[in-house]
This record gives structure tokens, C-alpha cells and sequence, in this order.
């Protein structure tokens, strides 16, 4: 059984739709599939999504009729595809049910946000369940609630529930058909509407597939392949066929837009092999991710190379800080009374460097981590460092290797780019490079010339 997810771009419009249901009827295995709302299209500059966030802000801000403004567009947006699929009833219908939702209690904010942006998976999900009917094959449109999707009640950021798993293999295991199962929301145990994260779809797909033991999970995007490097880099770059679940954990961290961080986890847990392939290509093999490789294939050195920015550097030194028992964990501790994870931790005997997301570094967070530090651990000295960017390096072939390291500096240092900091875990699956965000780009370009072209 294959659990199969598309995303918006595959869903923009009718035509996109009927190419979609194509590649979903042509394998009998692909029986759960997962849709995302209509993104955008040829004649559709806004995706759903937005448009059913901006109509939800002016419903709570401004009223019922700037919203039901709003609200017409992404009716007359849905009602279209409906008639252009030859099922204007189905049509009728969403038009029905979306205006219904602007009359929602609106008591809650975060709450009624969520039921309204959850509107453009779930109408979406009726269409191509409706449109799948209508050419003689039956197929089921899967209410998230109904059939066990249950999550927190952290509107907006929701997390499955442990006890979703069973509920969901034993409501999808009774259709008779295909289930379109709706991506990004679910409901708590109250019965309210709660959403995932931006990018939510993905992370529905791997709850259904874990739930039912698929033997693949299926994501079907605008691409043939997953690429070695950002394709807006280098022009054509070498595409990955076969990449393990931590190497993609940490392309996606460095900034690979394939999958959100979180997404893997359910299949990660439950070993199942995810298949990225194209709506555009249905027939290229796509790029499979995997929990290990064969028994002896260590496949190439380097799988990716990516980089992402919005980082700052904080360098605190002490004469002999190895030997200060608990100064680890009193700087950690600063950073954990303002909410603040740290991303990397590199040090030497004397010194401690902590690599921290910008986007913590709000309302004079940093300037109140700098006072505790300086009162409470007594430095020799305190650097920062603002505007970087982390260049990693992904392979667990740098295992079998040697040099990797040097001919990484090397082609660095050839291209002028000076190193704030190298880290490389154990494991050998990562080396990060931290540098200025402007040289960034150049980085990766260079890294890719070294490990990909062979220069």
C-alpha cells in the first residue's frame, strides 16, 4: 500500500487536478492520498491558503463584510475548478460551506483562524474525491476528525496525539476506495478545528503512512528530483537518488525546501521509505529517502550541499574554563531563562562559542544574555558576531573518506572566504561552516566545484 501526498502547485486549477487523479489511478497501490489547498496557478496568483488567512484577519478586524468580500474570491476560485471538472454541484455545495464559516464563534482568535484556513485543504479534498466519483471510480473523502486525526490544542502549531495512530489505521482500513484524506489540520478532543504548522501536508502524509505501515510514502511536487545543491546556484546540478532519513534531517535543517524539519519524524520512527518524484514526470523514479543504505553501499562521499542565514555567533573565553566545574551549564541556563535553543556549541579548553538563531534575538534578548554572562560567569572576554550564515556539508560517505575536511577549507579559503567557525559531529554526517552571510552563496558554489565537479 502506498500513501501518496501532492502538494498546492499540483493542485492550482482543473487541469492540474485531472493530471493529479491520473497518477493517483494509474497504481491500485496508492489508496490513501493526501491533498494540500490549491496554490498558485496559471490564473491564480495567491495560494488558498493566504487568501483564507487574510478573509479570517478581516472577519476578526474588520467585519462580515470586508470578509465576505474576501470570502467571494476563494468561493469563485473554488466553484471554477468545479465547473472546469465537470462537477458544478460539488461547487455549489463549497461555495455553501465556506460562507458558512464566517458566522463561526470568533470568541477565540487562534481557534477560528484555524477552521477557516483549514477550509482550503478540506475543500480541496472534496473536490478530487468528488471529480475521481464522477469517472466511475470510487473514492472517499476522509474527514481528519471523524477518522482520528487527533492534535493538541495549540492552534496554529498543533502536534498529532499518540493515540491518533491506532484510530486511524482502524477508520482507514473500513474504506472501500480511495481516501482523500485533507493535509495540515485535524481536531482536538474537544471537536475544534486545529491546524500544523505552514507546511502541514507533509507532516499529515507521514502520520497516515506510519499509521498504516505503508510500504512507501509517496510526495509528489514540480521537481524530477531532489538536487544536490540549490538549483538557483549552480546551474543543472546533480540530483540525489538515494538519500538516508539524517542526511535529509540535516539538508532540511540547512535549508533543502523539500520537506519541513518535523515532517519525517512519523515515518522516520516507523522505517518507512519515503518517494519524492514529479506530477510533471510521473514516470522519472524521483529521489527515495531511506533509514540506511545497502549492505555495502556507502553511496557517494557528499549527498547535498546547502546553506541557510540568520545566525549569530556569541564567543565567550575564560583562562581555564575546562577546569570550571558546571560552566556549561550555567551559560545554557541563561540561554534557557529567555526560551532560547542553541544551535551548535563548538569549543576550546579556554573558550565556548554558542550559535544561536536570530530570530530568538528579539526585545533585547541578546543584551540581557550578555549582563547575566558577564555578572554571573565572570569572563575573560565576549565577542559576537551577527549576520552569519551556515554552510553544511551532508554525506555519511564522509565516514569512508579522508580529507573531506581539508579539500572543504581549501576550496573555501580559494574563494576568498574567511571561516568563523567548523563543526562536524561524531557521526561524520554533517560539517558546518559558519560565515558572512554575503559570501554565502560563493560558499556553496565552491564546496559544489570541489565535491560534485571534481575541480
Amino acid at each position: 500500500m502506498k500513501t501518496v501526498k501532492f502538494g498546492g502547485s499540483s493542485l492550482a486549477d482543473a487541469k492540474r487536478i485531472k493530471k493529479v487523479c491520473d497518477i493517483i489511478l494509474s497504481d491500485p497501490d496508492r489508496r490513501i492520498v493526501v491533498v494540500s489547498a490549491p496554490g498558485k496557478g496559471e490564473n491564480a496568483p495567491c495560494k488558498v491558503t493566504d487568501m483564507l488567512i487574510e478573509t479570517a484577519s478581516a472577519a476578526l478586524d474588520f467585519g462580515a463584510t470586508k470578509a465576505r468580500i474576501l470570502m467571494d474570491k476563494v468561493a469563485a476560485r473554488y466553484y471554477d475548478i468545479a465547473c472546469d471538472l465537470g462537477i458544478p454541484e460539488t461547487g455549489e455545495r463549497i461555495k455553501t460551506d465556506l460562507y458558512a464559516l464566517l458566522d463561526r464563534d470568533k470568541a477565540d482568535r487562534k481557534n477560528f483562524t484555524d477552521r477557516v484556513k483549514a477550509a482550503g485543504e478540506d475543500t480541496c479534498a472534496k473536490l478530487v474525491a468528488a471529480y475521481i466519483n464522477s469517472l466511475g471510480h470510487k473514492a472517499v473523502y476522509a474527514n481528519p476528525g471523524e477518522f482520528g486525526m487527533l492534535l493538541s490544542d495549540e492552534f496554529g502549531n498543533a502536534t498529532v496525539l499518540g493515540k491518533s495512530f491506532a484510530l486511524l489505521k482502524k477508520n482507514l482500513s473500513k474504506i472501500d476506495g480511495i481516501a482523500i484524506f485533507p493535509g495540515f489540520f485535524g481536531r482536538t478532543e474537544k471537536g475544534e478545528i486545529a491546524t500544523f504548522p505552514r507546511g502541514g501536508s507533509d507532516t499529515t502524509g507521514a502520520i497516515l503512512a506510519a499509521a498504516v505501515n505503508a510500504d512507501v510514502y509517496e510526495n509528489f511536487t514540480d521537481v524530477d528530483y531532489v538536487y544536490s545543491v540549490n538549483p538557483k546556484l549552480v546551474k543543472n546540478p546533480k540530483p540525489i537518488k538515494v538519500v538516508t532519513y539524517r542526511e535529509m534531517r540535516e539538508l532540511s535543517y540547512a535549508g533543502f525546501n523539500v520537506y519541513q524539519e518535523e515532517a519525517l519524524l512519523p515515518i522516520y520512527r516507523a522505517g518507512i521509505p519515503v518517494n519524492i518524484r514529479s506530477v510533471n514526470n510521473p514516470l522519472c523514479p524521483g529521489t527515495h529517502i531511506v533509514a540506511r543504505r545497502e549492505d555495502g553501499d556507502t553511496g557517494t562521499r557528499i549527498s547535498g550541499i546547502a546553506s541557510n542565514s540568520g545566525f549569530t555567533s556569541l564567543f565567550v573565553a575564560k583562562y581555564l574554563m575546562n577546569r570550571e566545574i558546571g560552566f556549561g551549564r550555567r551559560l545554557l541556563s541563561i540561554l534557557e531563562d529567555e526560551g532560547i535553543s542553541y544551535e551548535h556549541t563548538p569549543t576550546g579548553i579556554d573558550d565556548v562559542t554558542v550559535i544561536l538563531r536570530d530570530s530568538f534575538l528579539t526585545n533585547g534578548a541578546l543584551d540581557r544574555i550578555i549582563e547575566r554572562i558577564k555578572a554571573e560567569l565572570l569572563p575573560d572576554g565576549i565577542n559576537v558576531v551577527r549576520d552569519l550564515s551556515l554552510i553544511v556539508v551532508v554525506g555519511e560517505g564522509m565516514k569512508h573518506g579522508i580529507g573531506i575536511a581539508a579539500a572543504a577549507t581549501s576550496a573555501l579559503s580559494k574563494a576568498g572566504i574567511s571561516i568563523s567557525m567548523i563543526s562536524q559531529g561524531s557521526s561524520e554526517v554533517s560539517m558546518i561552516f559558519a560565515v558572512k552571510s554575503s559570501y554565502a552563496d560563493d560558499g556553496v558554489r565552491a564546496l559544489y566545484e570541489v565535491f560534485f565537479e571534481g575541480n
